[in-house]
């Protein structure tokens, strides 16, 4: 799209979107026919992309990285490129289920474990009555199981694909294989599922407008003590980013 406006944060592209614009873009990406890579992104991912070559190139040639992570919205701010809303996966995966229902969309849940796809359906379906629900499927990432998974899709035919296989198997899985699935926007969303079905909890309101959501899932899940260092080394490298910018004024 020609009329994106984008912040880069360590050489990766976050499109300066609310709600509205990116349910906006992803339903012009439904309606022209062809098929779109849709990334929420947040620091991890960013510094996944500083050592993972290809990871890099996917985030960089995606059609919508939406800034889902507080650190995002720091990070611009202090670069000087302010982005004017968090959108997160979670949040954008439910009002695109409400705008599917509104619009006629069908969507496709892949991934998570067993179950909790075809119990994050459910609970979009009791949400939203009118919801087409094209199916779920579990499946993995592997190379070897994705023509059968490919195949399932494409049976159904959806609009919409939701893949929750994590950062970052789900955004390559889509990569190798967004040119051969016959929907017009497909989404990588982590733990998304967990939560609508009910399966992990979601942080409090007030925890998520002070953008500490990831000491709420730390206490939740100590295991991911080791993924968050990742978010200390992105302030130092956006510190220096910025120290750079100031530098070449």
């Amino acid at each position: 799209m020609t009329d994106r406006t984008q912040v880069s944060i360590l050489g990766i592209p976050i499109d300066d979107v609310t709600y509205d614009e990116a349910l906006a873009r992803i339903a012009k990406f439904v309606s022209n026919g062809r098929p779109h890579q849709v990334v929420t992104v947040n620091p991890e991912f960013i510094m996944t992309a500083q050592d993972d070559l290809d990871f890099r190139q996917i985030l960089r040639h995606t059609h919508l990285n939406l800034p889902d992570g507080q650190g995002l919205i720091w990070a611009a701010q202090l670069l000087g490129a302010p982005l004017r809303e968090r959108v997160t996966g979670v949040d954008t995966v439910v009002r695109l289920a409400e705008l599917s229902s509104q619009e006629g969309y069908s969507i496709f849940l892949l991934g998570a474990a067993d179950g909790v796809a075809a119990a994050a359906a459910q609970q979009l379906q009791n949400r939203f009555p009118e919801l087409r629900i094209a199916g779920t499927y579990v499946g993995s990432p592997a190379p070897e199981e994705e023509d059968q998974i490919v195949a399932r899709i494409q049976d159904v035919d959806p609009d919409l694909l939701f893949v929750a296989y994590g950062a970052p198997r789900q955004e390559k899985w889509i990569a190798r294989n967004l040119a051969r699935l016959s929907v017009g926007v497909a989404i990588g969303v982590g733990g998304t599922f967990d939560f609508i079905s009910g399966e992990a909890s979601r942080a409090p309101a007030w925890v998520q407008r002070l953008g500490m959501e990831w000491l709420h899932r730390l206490a939740h899940q100590p295991w991911r003590w080791r993924r968050m260092l990742a978010l200390p080394r992105f302030g130092l490298l956006v510190l220096r980013q910025r120290f750079r910018q100031e530098t070449l004024r």
